[in-house]
């Protein structure tokens, strides 16, 4: 009885240290969930804060990294290729697109057409897939009406100035079927990023060229 009395708070007290060890452990691994989740949402905001001057101006001109179907919105340094006719309701396909570049909803027009062209850049549902979607959007929110955004189709450049921005509930699809008698684009990306609870939406008009 005396040696199990000794024993007794030995094992409490690895027991307790354990305890101690575990409980370090999870919080280890839920700040590398969470490190992991939004990390591109903090090199996006580093890389914002570097290419952009006091007065909101890029430092340098942002060349495209597709002529032909790319886009370019210079006041966050989005620069991506266009993966054009995408699926938007299967997500296999949508999701594999989005590794690739902004997706271009398949079934909306392109630049040299009228009506409304539906670009998007989903977020993951998953953390762990997380940042290997929506990174080219993720600053969207800094996003201003007056705003430019260019986009380039088959060596041609087409500029768009924003014309409204908006937070809507994520089964909001009436953006995604606009048709319209002008020549707009709709960017639409997941909210807050690296989540799939809403979208944020930002529409635009083509500056017709002289």
């Amino acid at each position: 009885m005396a040696s199990t009395d000794r024993d007794n708070p030995k094992r409490i007290q690895r027991l307790s240290s354990y305890l101690i060890y575990f409980g370090i452990l999870l919080i280890v691994i839920a700040c590398a969930i969470f490190l992991f989740t939004f990390f591109p949402v903090i090199r996006e905001e580093i890389k914002y804060q570097t290419i952009t001057t006091k007065d909101g101006t890029q430092k340098k001109v942002i060349r495209p990294v597709d002529e032909e179907f790319g886009i370019v919105v210079p006041k966050i340094g989005a620069n991506a290729k266009i993966i054009a006719n995408v699926d938007p309701y299967t997500e296999k396909i949508y999701q594999r697109a989005l590794t690739k570049g902004v997706a271009h909803a398949k079934g909306t027009v392109t630049p040299d057409k009228v009506g409304n062209m539906f670009l998007f850049a989903h977020s993951s549902g998953n953390f762990y897939e997380a940042n290997r979607y929506n990174s080219v959007f993720y600053l969207l929110t800094k996003i201003e009406k007056g705003d430019s955004i260019y986009i380039f189709y088959k060596g041609e450049k087409y500029t768009y100035k924003v014309t409204n921005k908006k937070i809507v509930q994520a089964e909001a699809a009436q953006y995604l079927l606009s048709r319209g008698k002008k020549k707009t684009i709709t960017l639409m990306t997941c909210w807050p990023p690296g989540t799939t609870l809403k979208r944020l939406i930002v529409t635009a008009e083509v500056i017709p060229t002289p």
